[in-house]
């Protein structure tokens, strides 16, 4: 690609000449740029910031430009976010830095020599007033403050405080907003927590164990790739967020069980489900996606794990044409709005519209209903989603339980593993919040069919 400007790397990842795929983490959108571990990492903090602060920055723009922000070129505009961010988010960044270098992005670009100093006079009069600011009145506008502050679309900021009360919608929107930490998880098929954590710190790299879950892993102060390490390549662990480790347990398989993973996807909850196994049993990984299915059986083999079968498959159709027998255990990682993982996909703010959340919650619970006819006589079935919208929470196991007669909930007080239970609500069901428990936010509601 030749470009070695992290702020130009950044300017096109954002005007959309560089694509950034959002269903697969591992893809390299570096591949070819003359760019040092240092300069990515800046990259990435451009792009990640201007995606979580983008409204709050289009609000100071709006201060302080005499044109309306519809007026202004998107690429003019993605400039400023990114200098604006750096001005009033990235205390190691000079101001005259951050001026400067922007307004050589847009001569570079060749543009008009009145728009030059429209980005030049706007930057340096943000660095003189940056301390004075206004932002919508806290008392009369609640939301909408909030909703500015922080840069979540209105509708969310409305909808968190109505369902969490202010003080806690604000401390989830302040803590999704925060760049989130590596989590993975020691393979168990090859190594303990404890050696793996050694091997790290050996290498110069801070490990720790995680809170909860018990193959849990913070890595910090890592700047490159985790699939770059030695310890990757490996097999020794893998890339997961605590929340989504966690979730694996409450279904309580052991060695020689048949389980279903429903919305496999890359596998995560199926590689751990078969180290839960003891490698013993199998695993079936569904999934309609083929690239995914096919990333997922590449990373079994690199964790050493031979008991997982993809199948291609698409859950929203009747699941009990598709397999001849059923499941003692099946898990349906669902597809969801994604509100409870922000702080690793900032793009959700504006990639979601109110509209979103019944439609999704309609097509879980149409996922849930096609995943129970597969489960067998005294089986389980777990249904997780990354997200925190009642509707899509508690809205889809009510109207789950209404339809299916022969399943019952389980409250998860009374069947999670004890050093979980922290985690799981008055109402038996585990959720986790990113503002009180530092981790993703996830739900799930365990289900057991009728004897």
């Amino acid at each position: 690609m030749g470009i070695n400007n992290p702020r130009e790397f950044a300017l096109r990842i954002l005007n959309g000449y560089i694509k950034k795929s959002q269903s697969d983490d591992r893809e390299d959108i570096f591949r070819g740029c003359r760019l040092d571990e240092r300069d990515r990492a800046f990259v990435n903090n451009l792009v990640q910031g201007v995606f979580r602060q983008r409204l709050r920055l289009d609000w100071i723009i709006e201060q302080l430009s005499a044109f309306p922000l519809k007026k202004i070129d998107k690429e003019v505009l993605n400039v400023l976010r990114i200098a604006l961010y750096q001005i009033f988010f990235m205390d190691r960044v000079p101001e005259s830095a951050a001026v400067n270098e922007s307004v050589n992005l847009v001569r570079a670009a060749r543009m008009p020599r009145h728009v030059i100093s429209f980005v030049n006079g706007l930057l340096r009069t943000a660095c003189r007033q940056r301390g004075v600011l206004k932002f919508p009145d806290r008392e009369r506008e609640r939301a909408r403050y909030l909703s500015v502050y922080h840069s979540y679309p209105l509708w969310l900021a409305d909808k968190w405080i109505r369902e969490l009360g202010e003080d806690n919608a604000e401390a989830l929107m302040s803590a999704q907003n925060d760049f989130p930490g590596l989590n993975i998880r020691a393979n168990s098929l090859r190594i303990s927590r404890d050696a793996l954590i050694e091997i790290f710190l050996h290498d110069g790299i801070n490990a720790r164990p995680l809170a909860w879950s018990p193959q849990g892993i913070a890595v910090e102060g890592h700047r490159g790739r985790p699939d770059a390490l030695d310890a990757f390549k490996k097999g020794l662990f893998q890339v997961q967020d605590q929340a989504a480790q966690i979730a694996s347990y409450l279904l309580s398989v052991r060695p020689g069980d048949r389980v279903l993973d429903i919305c496999a996807g890359l596998g995560g909850k199926s590689s751990h489900l078969a180290e839960l196994m003891a490698g013993r049993g199998q695993v079936i990984a569904l999934d309609s996606d083929k690239v995914k299915l096919a990333s997922l059986a590449e990373n079994a083999d690199r964790l050493g794990i031979n008991n997982i079968l993809p199948v291609e498959g698409d859950a929203g159709r009747p699941l009990s044409s598709l397999f001849e027998y059923r499941f003692k255990r099946v898990i349906l990682d669902a597809p969801c709005s994604g509100l409870g993982v922000i702080s690793r996909h900032p793009d959700i703010k504006w990639n979601r519209v109110k509209e979103d959340i019944p439609r999704l919650a309609a097509t879980q619970e149409k996922f849930l209903n096609s995943a129970a006819s597969v489960v067998e006589k005294g089986g389980k079935l777990l249904y997780v989603v990354c997200t925190i919208s009642r509707e899509e929470n508690e809205g889809v196991v009510e109207g789950f339980l209404k339809t299916n007669g022969d399943f019952s909930r389980v409250d998860l007080r009374k069947r999670a593993p004890e050093w979980c239970l922290d985690l799981i609500d008055d109402k038996g069901f585990y959720r986790t919040w990113p503002h009180i428990h530092k981790m993703d936010g996830f739900f799930a509601a365990l289900f057991r069919k009728d004897d």
